[in-house]
């Protein structure tokens, strides 16, 4: 029977939160790995241009960064495991970790799973989605190069969308429900100065139209005057915040009423030695720079845990 590998700490995840534990972790000389499902970055891989992370300019993408930070952990000894979480047993000893092609235990596990692209809620979203229907502008914008598309919302990633899709695109109508952006004011002149992007305010998709299984436009509904109407565009960007990947945990960890890990400013969860970091747990500000703070303070309050308690 193969042994099971215990490590000092698993950390569940490796976008910003939970790179920067795993750098944190091994250079305090602990045994740890980050396990993640797809690869390293999480959703800042996916951002072309970062504008507000202290020390790079917009010549540095969100998925070079994720690689020295990712070349930086590994570099002091964290491993990382591409795997999937599926089930979790934080009342063992050590805890335990069971994945898809696999189990780990660890003395301590750091929860930094990080959200997914929220969903508008349409009847045919799930059948469209990658045939008109995305939720990474800069995945999938130029498969769209020439069109006339929809961006729904209006906070910095919807708007970080129209300035990216702006080059590529057509025309882009941002949909937004209220009569103003919610994005930080950089945008709002940016935004200003491109001649393709349309906003269109106080205004919902009702239905995303669909011709022979692709998207042919939406079907819109102001919210102050009721007036309906129709889009024709080839493609729906949808930007309307995030869902925590917190459904492998099954009630294990207190979660808020969003779903969010219910954590103190140092991770500490409902159960000891479990931490949560970054996107998954409950706060104000979801960006890099406070993924990379709360990694950095789950990992030491990780290594306090097991210096005192353990």
């Amino acid at each position: 029977m193969t042994d099971i590998k215990t490590y000092d700490v698993a950390i569940i995840g490796a976008g910003p939160a939970g790179l920067t534990a795993a750098m944190y972790c091994a250079r305090a000389g602990l045994d740890c790995a980050m396990v993640e499902a797809v690869s390293f970055g999480g959703q800042l891989a996916q951002t072309e241009h970062l504008e507000n992370y202290p020390g790079f300019n917009q010549s540095m993408s969100g998925y070079e960064l994720s690689e020295i930070i990712h070349q930086q952990a590994e570099g002091f000894g964290a491993k990382t495991i591409y795997d999937e979480v599926t089930s979790v047993d934080f009342q063992s000893d050590p805890k335990v970790l069971t994945m898809a092609y696999g189990t780990i235990q660890a003395k301590v596990v750091i929860v930094a799973t990080g959200a997914r692209p929220a969903k508008l809620g349409l009847p045919n979203e799930d059948a469209l989605k990658g045939s008109g229907i995305s939720y990474c502008a800069t995945c999938d914008g130029n498969f769209f190069k020439g069109k006339d598309v929809v961006i729904v919302g209006g906070g910095d990633t919807a708007a970080a969308d129209a300035i990216y899709l702006s080059r590529i695109c057509n025309k882009i109508y941002m949909i937004v429900r209220r009569d103003e952006l919610r994005a930080t004011a950089i945008y709002h002149e940016k935004l200003d100065h491109l001649e393709n992007v349309e906003i269109v305010w106080n205004t919902v998709v009702e239905e995303a139209l669909e011709d022979d299984g692709m998207v042919s436009g939406v079907k819109l509904r102001n919210r102050v005057t009721g007036e309906e109407s129709e889009l024709p565009v080839s493609a729906i960007f949808i930007a309307v915040g995030t869902t925590p990947n917190t459904e492998f945990l099954d009630g294990k960890l207190e979660l808020d009423q969003t779903a969010h890990i219910v954590a103190d400013e140092m991770g500490k969860t409902s159960v000891p030695g479990v931490f949560a970091a970054g996107d998954v747990r409950t706060k104000v500000l979801r960006q890099v720079s406070t993924g990379v703070g709360d990694g950095a303070n789950a990992a030491d309050a990780a290594a306090d845990y097991l210096l005192n308690v353990m």
